[in-house]
């Protein structure tokens, strides 16, 4: 029932107790005891809200940054990453495999803005070799959920 209850709650994270037990057909009181056990186990880590600026009056610039690093002796990657993910900038920070180590999401107010946060406080970290820095220009699709999904006009057209 965790993962069928984590699965809801990923698609929608302001559902209530009592519309999940209907849904797994269990009580609300269970469902709320899973849920507080996820929590205190650090499986749910926080909720968030999906926000499309670009229908807001806020100005927001989104890069991916790919970073290459020399991993420092007995920590691989970690101390590199932990110092990157603490910049208020930084909303998400990944190691991968490829051509880079980490990936990282910045946001700024201006693509300056970023540009600068690179310049300044990431490229001179002494285990990074290089950067590439990519602008998101469009959202289509994040976290699941579809951006300005268009309707199709499913009416008739009337010839008089």
């Amino acid at each position: 029932m965790e993962k069928q209850i984590l699965d809801i709650l990923k698609t929608n994270g302001r559902i209530k107790e009592e519309d999940l037990a209907v849904m797994l057909n269990t009580s609300a009181e269970e469902v709320k005891n899973i849920i507080h056990d996820l929590e205190k186990r650090g499986v749910i880590l926080g909720y968030d809200t999906l926000i499309d600026w670009e229908k807001t009056d806020y100005d927001k610039v989104i890069a991916y940054i790919e970073v290459k690093v020399t991993p420092q002796r007995g920590q691989g990657f970690d101390k590199v990453a932990e110092r990157i993910y603490k910049y208020p900038q930084v909303t998400a920070c990944t190691l991968m495999s490829g051509r880079y180590d980490l990936f990282v999401v910045v946001e700024g107010k201006n693509m300056k803005e970023v540009a600068l946060f690179v310049a300044e406080k990431l490229a001179p970290i002494e285990s990074v070799l290089s950067t590439a820095t990519h602008f998101v220009l469009k959202k289509y699709k994040d976290n699941g959920v579809i951006f300005n999904k268009v309707m199709k006009d499913e009416r008739e057209a009337v010839v008089l």
